[in-house]
């Protein structure tokens, strides 16, 4: 291997370990932020006025490959959690035009929610969100139990809303 191989080698060696580095940082947040999620049925949801019931919120965008995985386990977990009072927000991030995120959600009939981030202003408000698929699993009492860079393990997810239903039904 020649010296100009050896720094083509180092230069993808830190690009990659830069990347992961992004991938893996958290945004810090512990509590949900104060947030307006503006869905494409045209109504404003402030996220505060959730409190009480678990809520998912997902960062996506219609031209994200890992979110296309996703979407089947949003759709399990709506099924199996929403009647229970488990809200899903799917959130387009602002890169994405509205036509075709609202022409999206209708052609694979989305059944959760999805919001669009026109300004950018949720995904500032959740830690400037920049990755997709981003995902925060929200307590009934407002606390960040989980938040998740990349596709989320849907049985852990899954377990952690059962557990905070059953806690919420409990207490």
């Amino acid at each position: 291997m020649n010296r100009r191989d050896r720094f083509a080698l180092l230069g993808v060696i830190l690009v990659a370990i830069a990347a992961a580095t992004l991938w893996l940082v958290p945004t810090g947040l512990s509590q949900a932020p104060a947030a307006t999620l503006k869905t494409i049925k045209g109504e404003s949801v402030e996220l505060d006025d959730l409190r009480g019931q678990p809520v998912l919120v997902t960062f996506w965008a219609t031209t994200c490959p890992g979110c296309m995985k996703e979407i089947p386990h949003l759709i399990d977990l709506h099924e199996t959690f929403h009647d229970r009072g488990l809200a899903i927000y799917g959130v387009a991030m602002d890169y994405d035009p509205p036509n075709q995120v609202i022409e999206f959600a209708r052609v694979r009939e989305l059944p959760y929610n999805i919001a669009l981030d026109i300004d950018g202003a949720v995904a500032k408000a959740f830690g400037d969100v920049m990755l997709t698929p981003t995902t925060f699993l929200i307590a009934p009492d407002g606390r960040i139990v989980m938040n998740k860079i990349g596709q989320f393990d849907h049985d852990h997810v899954h377990a952690e809303i059962e557990r905070m239903l059953q806690a919420s039904h409990a207490g």
